[in-house]
């Protein structure tokens, strides 16, 4: 294959990998623009986040562990859950949500770091939640890199007693191969000069692929922790995560479920971001974590705002 050919395969790759980003732009991170970068963010934050982050809310009866959200790669914990976080605060639940994983000190931007890192912040901030609520256990509900780098926390870093639910969407379970394209790094000698390229500013970039040492790692010995309920969401239409269904779980666990998300309704046309936005998948998410809450998923949610 000519130069040319192999170096479009890089950018597509390159391209694919930056479709990560949720909702925030790339910021510039040198002196008075990375400040204005952060203090901008610090404003987004305290202003879209009245009700949840709240470090005095007490679990009520109706849902009595904390929800701790935990967001993807090139997110953070304000800008992957302003359509979410508001909608469980109305109903009741004390929510929090999580940074991780920043790298080189840039702003705004976090998932970077590598997942085993990431996961011990999670721990850090579970304890802090279990602390401030008076609790011992937390639902957890996690986006993209956040259905993955929780499932480090709760195997190897003594957090599986610690969490009783654990959604996620645009889940990543078993890595994804984008679109085909990571078979082709090793034949083309590719996969080792990227990854050396991506490492420099985005660790755990090459940990979400199919078959990283992270993957294998993680899902060695069984996918799942003794006493966990699990609900994996994936869409059909999820352009980074491929094939989508690497999303799912294979432990033969009875608390596990699989859930593809146009089964509960097929107008769903959300693709990997804009999962963490879609009424099927709040209305499922909070009907799994409560019970009490009406059980009958379908089209008509997406007529809830």
């Amino acid at each position: 294959m000519h130069f040319k050919s192999l170096a479009s395969v890089a950018i597509t790759l390159a391209a694919l990998a930056a479709t990560f980003v949720q909702a925030s732009p790339l910021p510039r991170v040198q002196g008075e623009a990375s400040a204005l970068a952060v203090d901008e963010h610090t404003t987004l934050a305290k202003r879209s986040s009245a009700g949840w982050n709240n470090w005095n809310c007490k679990p009520s009866a109706a849902h009595p562990r904390a929800l701790v959200l935990v967001h993807g790669l090139l997110a953070n914990g304000v800008d992957n859950w302003l359509y979410m976080a508001p909608r469980f605060v109305i109903e009741g639940y004390c929510v929090y949500t999580v940074d991780y994983g920043q790298l080189n000190s840039v702003p705004i931007i976090y998932g970077l770091d590598k997942m085993e890192n990431s996961a011990q912040q999670l721990s850090d901030f579970v304890n802090k939640v279990l602390a401030a609520t008076g609790t011992t256990q937390v639902d957890m509900f996690g986006h993209s890199q956040g259905s993955l780098m929780p499932r480090y926390y709760l195997k190897y870093l003594g957090g599986g007693p610690k969490v009783h639910k654990f959604a996620t969407i645009g889940s990543i379970q078993y890595g994804t191969d984008l679109l085909g394209l990571v078979k082709l790094l090793e034949p083309l000698g590719l996969y080792d000069p990227l990854k050396k390229t991506f490492d420099s500013f985005c660790l755990s970039c090459f940990q979400l692929l199919t078959n990283s040492t992270f993957i294998q790692n993680l899902n060695d010995g069984g996918d799942t922790v003794p006493g966990v309920e699990y609900l994996m969401i994936v869409s059909k239409y999820d352009e980074i995560v491929t094939p989508y269904k690497t999303g799912f779980l294979r432990d033969n666990n009875p608390k596990v479920r699989n859930q593809v998300l146009q089964d509960w309704c097929p107008l769903d046309l959300s693709e990997h971001a804009l999962q963490f936005a879609s009424p099927v998948v709040f209305n499922a998410v909070h009907a799994f974590f409560t019970p009490t809450a009406d059980q009958t998923i379908n089209c008509v949610d997406l007529l809830h705002k």
